[in-house]
């Protein structure tokens, strides 16, 4: 802990977190930006950094961008980001009623506790799940891999269908470049960049953040004349004694929900919103401009943070896009998520965790002093803005590895992430299948050159047959809430959006 301490305070990489936290507020703020674009937009750019401070800028970017989702929620009923779609029910009224700057605030410190939270709970509970992933053969890692693949079902909003067939485009992708066991080539067509496979972050700057700028430019532009002036941006006494409970609640729910891989910060949003109606003396007012409705929703998306990373940094699979982006950039730098981090580089671990735990603090002493200037960013016109977005995904893609060859597949799967988002396909399936597809691939391989060719190992294994059983119990768990859905006339996902639109 105390090297991990000193490689944290050395060089540059408090500067470039505090850095990252302010871009994460501003991209967050800046409605229809969100914090997997962001990231991904910054990825390519901690190329030429070391590994620690790469990760704390993105880190940085990550969990400011959770809080810089609440501003314009709140001063223009538009969320920044999924996660603070709940934060506009009860904080655009506090704008109407004058009380902008007070749902800012409180938006900022709800955060803040539910960030810090989730950040100790990840500190304790991811060393036990990795101390057991490290009983696991190609079997049990065949069939972990199996089971991120069946949070695609998860991942699928409203079509099962559609996410199905993203996550096969995933694997099919996926096998693109050397065979994992004979070296042979596949998919290449000739071309040599493709022989060590499809380079990710061209792929996840294409999809999430060109593919994002072009779908928005579809769109029309946010009602801006709906900016309310900020006042008092710090809570009352009384107002502290109303947000305490829920705020508690919700950095417990926010973080159960965020080690579920693929549900993600807008669940946990509206369903901490919901717990906290439930148990408030005063539910008739959510709604309204409720304070602890606001504090509630905004402290689960951010809790959300931490629970998603145990997932990720112990068996390598995401917990949800950003921190699949995420897990993108710890490949690049030639970190490799799983229990093996956890005996190999300990020390890199330790300064992540406390990394993401001083990012969390720094985003209360920024967003409470800066909330009147990033109020501003939602004012930013898109004819300057996505001209930039596109500049920088196109410098992030050559700089990589200075190729023209990346920009090309950035502006591919900037295309495809365009379609597939007109024609309402889900696009994190996709990713998570190019992740997990050659972990799949080559685990089943090398547990069938094991077992001399037999399936039997598969259940012979406890763990490996209790992941496989988790995974078909995960599916057939969301095909019956998707069919349930559809006899109570809409999914859940459309429900909330009924909310968000009767804001």
């Amino acid at each position: 802990m105390t090297e991990a301490l000193r490689e944290l305070m050395t060089g540059n990489t408090l500067w470039l977190m505090l850095l990252g936290v302010v871009a994460g507020i501003v991209i967050g703020a800046l409605p229809g930006l969100t914090a997997t674009m962001g990231v991904a937009l910054l990825v390519p750019f901690t190329f030429w950094l070391p590994t620690l401070p790469a990760l704390m800028v993105l880190l940085g970017v990550y969990v400011g961008a959770m809080y810089g989702g609440a501003i314009p929620a709140v001063l223009i009923r538009t969320p920044g980001t999924p996660a603070a779609a709940a934060t506009s029910l009860d904080g655009y009224p506090m704008a109407q009623a004058g009380n902008a700057g007070l749902a800012i605030g409180i938006s900022c410190i709800t955060g803040v506790v539910g960030g810090v939270f989730s950040t100790l709970v990840l500190m304790v509970a991811a060393p036990q799940v990795a101390r057991f992933a490290l009983k696991f053969g190609p079997a049990e890692y065949f069939a972990l891999a199996v089971f991120g693949l069946s949070v695609i079902a998860s991942l699928s909003e409203r079509s099962l269908l559609k996410g199905a067939l993203m996550g096969v485009c995933g694997l099919l992708l996926a096998t693109i470049g050397m065979d994992p066991i004979t070296a042979v080539p596949r998919f290449t067509f000739g071309m040599t960049p493709l022989l060590e496979g499809l380079a990710l972050i061209p792929v996840l700057v294409g999809v999430f953040a060109l593919g994002e700028v072009l779908y928005q430019s579809s769109l029309p532009e946010p009602d801006r004349s709906l900016f309310r002036r900020i006042g008092r941006v710090l809570p009352s006494r009384s107002d502290y004694r109303r947000i305490t409970a829920p705020t508690l609640l919700a950095s417990v729910t926010g973080t159960f929900i965020g080690a579920l891989p693929g549900v993600g910060g807008d669940v946990a949003a509206f369903v901490a919103y919901d717990q906290a109606k439930k148990v408030s003396r005063r539910p008739e007012e959510f709604g309204r401009g409720s304070v602890e409705g606001l504090a509630a929703a905004e402290c689960a998306n951010n809790s959300v943070t931490g629970g998603a990373m145990i997932p990720m940094l112990t068996l390598g699979i995401p917990g949800d896009a950003v921190t699949a982006v995420i897990l993108g950039a710890m490949v690049m730098h030639g970190v490799r998520p799983g229990p093996d981090l956890f005996e190999k580089q300990s020390h890199l671990l330790a300064a992540i965790f406390i990394g993401l735990l001083v990012a969390n603090l720094l985003v209360l002493p920024i967003g409470l002093a800066g909330a009147k200037l990033f109020a501003q960013t939602v004012r930013a016109p898109r004819q300057y803005l996505f001209p930039l977005i596109v500049l920088l995904c196109v410098v992030g893609s050559y700089a990589i590895n200075n190729s023209l060859f990346d920009v090309g597949v950035m502006f591919v799967f900037g295309f495809i992430g365009w379609a597939l988002r007109q024609w309402g396909f889900p696009i994190a399936p996709l990713v998570l299948g190019l992740i997990l597809g050659r972990m799949t691939e080559e685990n089943l391989r090398r547990a069938l050159i094991l077992s001399g060719g037999s399936w039997r190992i598969f259940v012979e294994h406890p763990i490996a047959a209790t992941l496989l059983a988790l995974a078909i119990a995960s599916v057939a768990l969301s095909w019956w809430q998707s069919r349930r859905a559809t006899k109570t006339g809409g999914s859940s996902d459309e429900q909330q959006n009924g909310a968000r639109g009767s804001t």
